[in-house]
């Protein structure tokens, strides 16, 4: 369904319907919207061996079995040659007063003629307008600013009488954060659309594909024929037919042509431009591509917008620690912070802060009861070297939430045995404004035929039991405060001792000094243990010559490192509940050069932003890792003793997400051994999803995984 970014694959559903929605499949609709053609020919004879669409008013009669070469008037298996492979689209001359595209599809070649563009602008004229918005773009001080001046280009650029963005939010729903419509048209600024409206199928396909246009809503599908090719994957055409369900939706909103184009940040869907017309429009494949160049601008300032913003928070809160940070170190840090507390309350934009102090409590701001306080930390159970208990629903998650009254936000960690700290803030009532009710309930009859909303006037929910959201970048501030108390404690703590020390004289010198021998000594002996099997299975993968049993020895070696790798650098942190991947995978990484040779360590080139994740999850990352960069070198390449190899690292929210690529031969077969095996049991430890795209050429694999813990 289409929440206002009109799109074929995006259906209002009842929740009994989500599961045979997310199911459809939408790719494989064996038809396409008349106001283009399509035939589908044999790649090796370019044999036309079937079609859709009124061929013969375009291509003459004679279209079947022809020569698809013959037909377009131009050489098809030149256009191909140069194809990227499947996924990949190559356009040709047009032909009758059609533009030309072809696709790889399965075992079949597809070539797409839709309507060219009347008077087409020169190339110039397009990227010097696109340039001017661009530049536009980049001079938005606000995320709000850049998408009100987007809705405007993108309205001036395809003609729409309604151009919105629409911004997916944690929930995978989505809200229209900005419009220009026709004055004569109601208004769809602000209103939120459940995460079922488009579902998990049609999500992906808006990332594969960046446009999509549905030119006139009141369209009869026109079937392949001659029959038996329903199940070809259109996947990629452009005309496609949509599903019945959403062209309802449309009849019923009172739209008659549509068109939505991807806003995809980091490779991952963040929004769409959603446009509207209420008479038949087309969109030619020359505007889409303009569109889709200036939804690609977009998203690059959509970044730079949020990671300025997140740099500003971040710099905040370390002013905040740094003013904090001497007077923590030069007195007793619990004393300050019990007189400081106003200051913290602030520092994390909180309501109410409380300091539990041996079951003493001391409160700041708004605080429920002493007696609550303890029963909820008692509940809650944080340990020392636990994460951040973080909630702005605390009735979902204790089951005594009604004892803490308006208070619903709650922010606490434990410093020591003796110390907990808890940042409170209090309910924040929300209109939430949606386009229809997306809680009415529709009979479920499986055997019935699914029909979308029917009303999309403006209804209002009050969501109560919410506080304002923790943000990722409080939550770190906060685990920085714990390491900071700790710090200080332990340097208070190091003053006492050396006071001490300095009447006891030298023999708590030599204690102290025999204990640190004592830690080095223990370090050295397991390093060196790691070292000395790392050793032996290099001695023993030269010995064994070469072979499989030598290649399994190196890959051992290669996943001891990674483990190796990560106790190394626990000892030269101060944090070992937590590690910076992109420094871990880095040097990682460099073992694993030194490993394989000039020849492929000068084509390896890494991208790793920093990420902290805690310890164990690193070493299952690494192995993960080092299980890609090895499957790389043995299988991209065969033959050759090197090529390119792309290891990425990234954070998308609470998400980290690994990418390691190649330019090889790609997938190749479905066999699976002990690394495969090992990798998927790592996988699942972590909860993360592995995903093998093509590349375009080569292998794209894609690890996907929580940064902390479920």
């Amino acid at each position: 369904m289409d929440p206002q970014p009109a799109s074929d694959d995006a259906l209002l559903l009842a929740v009994s319907a989500l599961t045979p929605c997310d199911r459809e499949p939408i790719h494989l609709s064996g038809a396409v919207q008349p106001h283009g053609i399509m035939l589908v020919a044999d790649p090796r004879t370019l044999r036309v061996v079937a079609g859709a669409g009124d061929i013969e008013a375009v291509l003459g009669l004679d279209w079947y079995d022809a020569d698809l070469s013959t037909l377009l008037q131009q050489d098809i298996a030149a256009l191909t040659a140069a194809a990227p492979g499947p996924g990949g689209t190559v356009l040709g001359t047009p032909v009758a007063a059609h533009d030309v595209a072809l696709h790889r599809a399965g075992a079949w070649l597809i070539a797409e003629l839709e309507p060219a563009e009347a008077q087409p602008g020169s190339v110039a004229v397009t990227l010097s307008w696109l340039d001017a918005i661009g530049a536009s773009f980049e001079r938005a001080g606000t995320l709000r600013m850049l998408s009100e001046r987007a809705v405007t280009a993108f309205r001036a650029l395809t003609g729409f009488d309604r151009v919105m963005i629409y911004r997916f939010l944690d929930d995978d729903a989505g809200c229209v954060i900005a419009e220009d419509r026709d004055p004569a048209l109601g208004s769809f600024l602000n209103h939120h659309f459940p995460a079922s409206d488009i579902p998990r199928q049609a999500r992906a396909l808006y990332v594969r594909n960046r446009t999509r246009v549905i030119p006139d809503a009141s369209y009869a599908p026109a079937p392949l024929r001659p029959a038996g090719f329903e199940q070809v994957d259109l996947s990629d055409v452009a005309i496609r037919s949509v599903s019945p369900v959403h062209v309802e939706y449309l009849r019923n909103m009172g739209v008659q042509a549509s068109a939505s184009i991807s806003i995809v940040k980091d490779g991952l869907l963040w929004g769409l431009v959603a446009c509207h017309n209420m008479t038949p429009r087309l969109m030619p494949r020359s505007v889409r591509a303009a569109a889709a160049a200036m939804a690609s601008a977009l998203a690059r300032q959509i970044l730079a917008k949020e990671e300025a913003e997140t740099y500003r928070v971040r710099l905040a809160l370390r002013s905040e620690e740094d003013a904090l940070r001497p007077l923590l170190q030069n007195s007793d840090p619990f004393r300050v912070l019990a007189e400081r507390g106003d200051e913290l309350r602030r520092m994390l934009d909180a309501d109410g802060l409380v300091l539990v102090r041996d079951r003493i409590v001391t409160a700041s701001g708004v605080a429920p009861g002493d007696v609550e306080v303890l029963d909820l930390l008692r509940w809650a159970a944080l340990r020392e070297d636990g994460p951040v208990f973080a909630t702005r629903e605390l009735a979902t998650d204790w089951p005594d939430a009604d004892a803490f009254g308006p208070i619903t936000g709650v922010l606490a960690l434990r410093i020591d045995d003796r110390h907990t700290l808890m940042w409170l803030r209090v309910e924040q009532i929300e209109e939430i404004e949606w386009a229809g009710n997306p809680h009415k309930a529709v009979p479920h009859d499986p055997d019935a035929t699914l029909h979308p909303r029917a009303s999309f006037e403006s209804w209002h929910e009050t969501v109560r039991g919410r506080a304002r959201r923790w943000t990722l970048e409080q939550v770190e501030g906060a685990s920085r405060l714990r390491r900071l108390l700790r710090e200080a404690r332990a340097s208070n703590e190091l003053r006492r001792l050396n006071q001490e020390l300095e009447r006891t004289g030298a023999e708590k010198d030599a204690l102290l000094a025999q204990k640190d021998l004592l830690m080095r000594e223990v370090d050295h002996r397991v390093q060196n243990s790691l070292q000395l099997v790392s050793s032996f299975l290099a001695i023993q993968a030269r010995d064994a010559g070469p072979g499989m049993v030598a290649d399994q020895l190196r890959e051992a070696r290669s996943r001891l490192s990674a483990v190796a790798l990560v106790h190394r650098r626990l000892y030269r942190e101060d944090q070992i509940e937590t590690i910076d991947l992109s420094r871990y995978l880095g040097e990682l990484i460099e073992d694993l050069k030194a490993s394989l040779g000039e020849e492929w360590s000068r084509h390896m080139l890494l991208s790793i932003a920093p990420v902290l994740i805690p310890t164990d999850r690193a070493v299952n990352v690494g192995l993960i890792a080092a299980e890609l960069v090895i499957n790389a070198t043995k299988y991209a390449y065969p033959g050759r003793s090197g090529g390119p190899i792309e290891i990425t690292l990234e954070q998308y929210r609470n998400r980290l997400r690994l990418i390691v690529a190649d330019q090889g031969v790609g997938k190749q077969g479905d066999g699976e051994g002990f690394g495969s095996r090992m990798m998927r049991a790592v996988i699942q430890r972590i909860d993360g999803q592995m995903d093998y795209l093509d590349n375009e050429p080569g292998l794209r694999a894609v690890l996907t995984a929580p940064i902390e813990p479920a």
